[in-house]
């Protein structure tokens, strides 16, 4: 004899159609915004490091693409006045840091004229990479 009643429970749904189009519509806004907000608008491809570290606020960029041009805070600057360019940025901060953005396929020599800038002005100098 079973002495319990029986009741009809009320079966608990959740529907999940609306959420899924909610979430579908923000994965898709942040995929568009994160493409838009790039910061280096010049095309390198950057050696590889394991090891990072952040650098000092007072930063100015430095990039030298494959052709060999040279650009300062993304304005393009001579050879010959990347020396004079700088030190009107070295009088403007005075501990300044050089973020040295370089294609993978320049020449070591190139670099090294950069550095050798940054060594007479007694400016940091720090060569950008990308994480392994």
């Amino acid at each position: 004899m079973n002495l319990r009643k029986r009741h009809k429970r009320a079966s608990a749904e959740v529907h999940t159609s609306a959420m899924n189009d909610i979430m579908f519509f923000l994965l898709l806004f942040f995929l568009i915004a994160s493409t838009v907000t790039n910061p280096n608008v010049i095309k390198l491809m950057l050696p590889k490091s394991s090891s990072g570290q952040a650098v000092s606020k007072k930063t100015i960029t430095v990039s030298v693409t494959q052709d060999l041009r040279y650009y300062v805070e993304k304005k393009e600057v001579a050879v010959d006045a990347l020396q004079a360019t700088l030190e009107g940025y070295k009088n403007i901060a005075n501990e300044l840091t050089i973020v040295l953005h370089v294609d993978r396929t320049v020449a070591i020599q190139d670099v090294v004229q950069v550095m050798d800038i940054a060594q007479k002005l007694n400016i940091k100098l720090v060569l950008a990479t990308e994480p392994k």
